[in-house]
């Protein structure tokens, strides 16, 4: 069983930054993929940013430039840099794990909130 504990969300002000962490209970390089996706009340949740054991990264459009995934392998971990964030970065976020076998498993963390005040 694979556990994701996400941390580092809270409330800031717009132009403000965070760093949300993704500590996983195994080694990362078990994955094929690891991502954050966020989730804001009423819409879909949707892909924030990914990374594949390759380093391929991948942003959403909203947050290029203002946004910076990354891991630390060591620490089985994976981190989210939030700069200039806006209201609408308002959400639940939320760590993916992906592995790709004979089928594919995706893995979920629980969730932790993200508020931007204006």
């Amino acid at each position: 069983q694979v556990q994701l504990v996400e941390s580092g969300g809270g409330l800031v002000q717009a132009g403000g930054s965070l760093r949300l962490s993704c500590a996983a209970s195994r080694s990362i390089f078990s994955f094929n993929a690891m991502g954050w996706y966020r989730q804001a009340p009423g819409k879909q949740r949707e892909l924030v940013a990914s990374i594949t054991s390759g380093d391929n990264i991948n942003y959403a459009d909203s947050v290029k430039g203002r946004f910076t995934i990354s891991r630390d392998n060591a620490k089985n971990t994976v981190y989210l840099q939030m700069n200039s964030l806006k209201p609408e970065d308002t959400a639940d976020y939320y760590c993916n794990a992906r592995r790709i076998t004979f089928k594919e498993y995706n893995y979920w963390g629980q969730g932790t909130q993200v508020t931007v005040s204006s």
